[in-house]
């Protein structure tokens, strides 16, 4: 009899699908059911899914057939041409799928029973989602400009069990024996497969806060209980495929969004990522869309450190410093408070050395535990205040692509009118609020001009303008670096000539990037096209330059660069500029220039720029 009853609705559920009023083309355009397959509509005008994992669909054109996909799927829910075991395996495949489906059509499914979902579900005890956001490492070129993954918050915890709760990442699986240099490439060109991954936050808590020194921003999402369970369903159905990873466009944050947007029908999140996704834009979405509570600030281990060696004389920091290498300074006579602080910052600073400098874990773990057996003696509390939360957090400053609108006068060539594009994403003179101060990744900046004789013409491409200048200071002895390739135009005898080049330097900074600092690096440069007859000239030579940080919207910069060029009829070339930025609000500004520079001729330039960030 049981068996009937089940041939018999089969049979009704097929004469219900198969049935021409069944709106299965509507709701095959429905922006939900695309959402779910992540399709995006491609240049012919087609579909295609972002999953590059065959296993994902169930039709075989299901990657580019939106409406074929929900057929099998409706077909596989229903057990058409399936045994009963088959069926269930289908739905416990996609069971946001199922629930989406199941409230859109009046069915006989009943309802989600999947044994190991639900255990699933059960260790993650799921009661609510947060948006994680590393900041920028400028030492690894997939985190140039941030991280984002998600930690999902359960029913019991509180804000000393955070570290335990579960954290759903998405990033690159490259290959091990990968240089730096084929990382880059491979993450540009999408030849990295990406997958979810789900493991415990205090992992990458210390990947990011210890490993990397890199401050963590954590922002609870207003997302209620239902919500959040369509996004643990999608994320079970995407936790066993790939996606072709893009460093620029379709990578990590750019991949949350796709997963939180499934929390409600209305979301759309990634609509407006066609070329980019940098992750402060990323974040930036989830605030406009309501979703964001006010972040916590969780310090990175260095910034600790120096927070806490800036409550410290010399004299005391330099007996901390001696715990650290093994000896034992007698300190009986200081007071419980200043022993403590030594004692801490000695445990701090030694721990800040086993993380990043690799130190042998049989020589610091008895240092550690003598440490913090003498501090455990003193009955105080800790001396030190913590580092203050910043005032403005990495989505509100400003947006990472720039339009711009110059006039440049020159004392030898004609004067013109420019417009520039920047893909991303902040320089040394843009407003420093929600950034890492003295830090800049300048990538794809082009400009072209038109003069007064009505001529265009490219003026620059700088494929990539990086620079990191961290200062030294009684804790840190930090290098500086910089690398610049790509195209501009140098003086020449008659016009402004080609040049093709890339540039690096590495070098020392001192000052403190809120207020005043100044560099210095040695330089090496490669050089060809016009300007040297399209030969390779090699060069060698120095790049310097000071910042003052006037206030938090002005900026003023001097700077140089001198290159001795060898094999060439001329010597050297250098160039000095002193620039001013006056952020007008957070994405307006105005920008002046001051130029003297030579090759083949000298030359002065005067430029005003206004900037839109967007």
């Amino acid at each position: 009899m049981n068996k009937l009853i089940i041939f018999i609705l089969c049979l009704v559920s097929h004469s219900l699908f198969a049935n021409s009023s069944f709106p299965l083309k509507s709701i095959a355009k429905e922006n939900y059911w695309l959402q779910l397959g992540h399709y995006h509509s491609n240049f012919f005008g087609g579909w295609e899914s972002e999953v590059d994992e065959d296993s994902f669909f169930i039709a075989s054109d299901g990657k580019t057939n939106p409406a074929a996909e929900l057929q099998a799927t409706l077909d596989a829910f229903n057990g058409k041409n399936l045994t009963e075991q088959q069926k269930q395996t289908f739905i416990c495949q996609f069971p946001a799928r199922f629930t989406w489906l199941k409230s859109k059509v009046d069915n006989h499914w009943g309802e989600l029973n999947c044994p190991e979902l639900q255990e699933w579900k059960t260790v993650i005890d799921p009661e609510g989602i947060t948006l994680v956001f590393p900041t920028a490492f400028m030492n690894n070129p997939s985190s140039m400009f941030g991280h984002t993954l998600l930690r999902i918050d359960a029913k019991d915890q509180t804000r000393n069990k955070e570290l335990v709760a579960f954290a759903v990442n998405f990033a690159a699986d490259p290959d091990p024996e990968d240089n730096a240099a084929m990382y880059a490439f491979n993450g540009l060109v999408g030849s990295y497969p990406g997958r979810y991954s789900l493991m415990p936050y205090y992992r990458k808590v210390r990947e990011y806060n210890d490993l990397e020194s890199r401050d963590i921003w954590e922002y609870k999402l207003n997302l209620d209980d239902k919500e959040v369970e369509k996004v643990l369903l999608h994320l079970w159905e995407l936790q066993s495929v790939y996606f072709d990873y893009f460093f620029i466009d379709e990578n990590c944050s750019y991949q949350l969004l796709s997963l939180l947007q499934l929390a409600r029908e209305n979301l759309d999140l990634t609509a407006s990522f066609n070329m980019h996704a940098i992750p402060a834009d990323t974040v930036a979405v989830l605030r406009e869309n309501g979703l964001l509570q006010d972040p916590n600030y969780r310090p990175a281990f260095g910034t600790k450190l120096f927070h806490y060696s800036e409550q410290l004389s010399d004299q005391d920091l330099a007996i901390a410093r001696k715990f650290t290498i093994g000896e034992t300074p007698d300190i009986s006579e200081r007071s419980e408070s200043d022993q403590a602080a030594i004692l801490e910052i000695a445990y701090e600073w030694l721990n800040y050395d086993f993380y990043n400098k690799g130190l042998d874990r049989k020589v610091v773990a008895p240092r550690s535990t003598k440490l913090l057996i003498a501090r455990s003696k003193l009955k105080v509390s800790s001396p030190y205040t913590q580092p203050e939360k910043p005032a403005i957090s990495p989505e509100l400053g400003h947006a990472s692509s720039r339009l711009g609108l110059s006039t440049t006068f020159s004392n030898e060539y004609d004067y013109n009118t420019s417009l520039s594009y920047r893909l991303a994403y902040h320089d040394l003179l843009d407003k420093s609020a929600g950034y890492i101060p003295g830090a800049q990744i300048s990538f794809f900046d082009v400009e072209a001009s038109i003069k007064d004789s009505g001529h265009t013409r490219l003026e620059q491409l700088y494929l990539i303008d990086a620079i990191a200048i961290p200062a030294d200071n009684r804790i840190f002895d930090s290098w500086s670096w910089n690398i610049q390739v790509g195209f501009d135009r140098q003086p020449d005898l008659i016009k402004q000539s080609n040049r093709f080049f890339t540039q690096g330097g590495y070098g020392k900074t001192i000052g403190n990037p809120n207020t005043l600092q100044a560099y210095a690096l040695g330089s090496i440069e490669v050089n060809g096209g016009d300007i040297t007859d399209n030969r390779i000239v090699f060069g060698l030579g120095s790049k310097l330059g000071a910042i003052w940080q006037v206030n938090p919207d002005h900026k003023a910069m001097l700077t140089g660069n001198i290159i001795y060029l060898a094999d060439t009829d001329v010597n050297y070339h250098y160039n000095a500029d002193l620039d001013w930025n006056w952020s007008l609000s957070r994405n307006w500004a105005l920008r002046g220039k001051l130029r003297y520079q030579q090759w083949h001729v000298e030359d002065a330039v005067a430029k005003l720029s206004l900037f839109h960030y967007f």
